[in-house]
């Protein structure tokens, strides 16, 4: 069953990109040969939250998330969410009124 956040469930599809991110960022700070604490330590948090990340557990602060990646020195990934937005931007199209113009007379 889902886990639970703040009363609400954590669809299933989610635990899993959350669980992905936390296995990523475990990588990154192995293939840099940093221990928990050394990130815990740049990041301002404790070693028991870098191990939640690197789980996916989903109550931890997305400013946390932040401190974490700018101690590995990915803050720039950040920037990546969100950014092709295809449906987002086909919406956008779809609501776009195109204007007519008249022929010009002479």
């Amino acid at each position: 069953m889902s886990k639970t956040t703040m009363g609400t469930r954590m669809p299933r599809k989610l635990e899993t990109h959350l669980q992905t991110v936390g296995e990523q960022i475990k990588l990154a700070r192995l293939r840099r040969n940093l221990s928990v604490a050394q990130v815990a330590e740049r990041a301002t948090c404790s070693p028991l939250t870098v191990g939640r990340i690197e789980k996916g557990t989903p109550t931890v602060a997305i400013g946390i998330y932040l401190r974490v990646l700018y101690a590995l020195q990915l803050e720039d990934d950040i920037l990546l969410l969100a950014q092709k937005d295809e449906l987002g931007r086909t919406l956008q199209d779809l609501g776009l009124k195109h204007r007519e113009r008249a022929s010009k007379k002479s």
